[in-house]
């Protein structure tokens, strides 16, 4: 049905010494050769649904119903591969492996083809989903949709502030980010806001000393140690962090005033 392509170590587990999961490539049969196999099959159900007809039922009348059901089942086999994007396969709850390869291709019909795209994402920390608003009589009044609202955390001094950071980020290894993890585009924002706000704690909002790294005034260096420390944190979901940057930074509105004055 498919020849598959696997590590001679580990020929049935996806799973590395270390405990995580690792992709494995999986040639599946193009579907375009498959397609003429597949017309073949139901030209010949159809031969044979005439010669039943003829015969009042008889051997006909099964071939033709074993064909159709052939040809149903197999119908489930196909599926597509889009560019940047790519196919984890699961029979049975066992991984098969991964397809990459661009075009229409053929697999075992009984295998579960999830689709994990490897294009590259941007999320912005905060972000939030606003439901929408329901009336009394149960209609849905406005829409929800999604609104940005800054982590708001304490600095190294205690200070109060709101803050946010852009998360550039891609999938690296789809098998690892569908099997590892629950959901890896939710392990994402949840690690994304867990490390911003552990980074924040360590440094003060500006620097008591000239020259000191602050969050305000190192925002390219704070970036950057954001950046490595969600490289160790998602390493393990098969995401690849690309970039990383403080996108809002301020005093927390209850102190702001009071923050702005003194500076003045």
């Amino acid at each position: 049905m498919a020849a598959e392509s696997t590590p001679a170590h580990a020929p049935d587990a996806p799973i590395a010494l270390d405990g995580r999961f690792r992709e494995r490539p999986f040639t599946a049969i193009s579907g375009w050769l498959f397609l003429p196999m597949h017309l073949a099959i139901a030209a010949i159900g159809v031969s044979q649904v005439s010669q039943a007809a003829k015969q009042g039922g008889g051997t006909p009348a099964v071939a033709a119903a074993a064909l159709g059901l052939a040809f149903l089942v197999s119908i489930f086999g196909y599926f597509i591969v889009n560019p940047n994007e790519s196919r984890v396969l699961v029979l049975f709850g066992r991984y098969r492996g991964t397809v990459r390869a661009i075009g229409l291709h053929w697999a075992n019909p009984f295998t579960v083809k999830r689709r994990v795209t490897l294009r590259v994402r941007t999320f912005e920390t905060g972000s939030q989903h606003e439901a929408p608003v329901v009336g009394a009589d149960g209609k849905v009044l406005r829409e929800g949709s999604r609104s940005r609202h800054p982590l708001k955390v304490n600095a190294l001094d205690g200070t109060p502030i709101e803050l946010s950071a852009v998360v550039v980020w891609r999938v690296v290894d789809p098998a690892e980010a569908l099997l590892a993890v629950d959901s890896y585009e939710r392990y994402v924002e949840m690690q994304s806001e867990a490390a911003l706000r552990n980074l924040a704690s360590r440094y003060h909002y500006d620097s008591p000393e000239p020259g000191g790294t602050s969050l305000r005034g190192s925002t390219d260096l704070i970036g950057q140690r954001l950046k490595e420390e969600l490289d160790g944190r998602l390493r393990g979901a098969g995401v690849e962090v690309l970039e990383s940057r403080i996108s809002g930074l301020s005093y927390a509105p209850e102190i702001a005033a009071a923050m702005l004055q003194r500076q003045q």
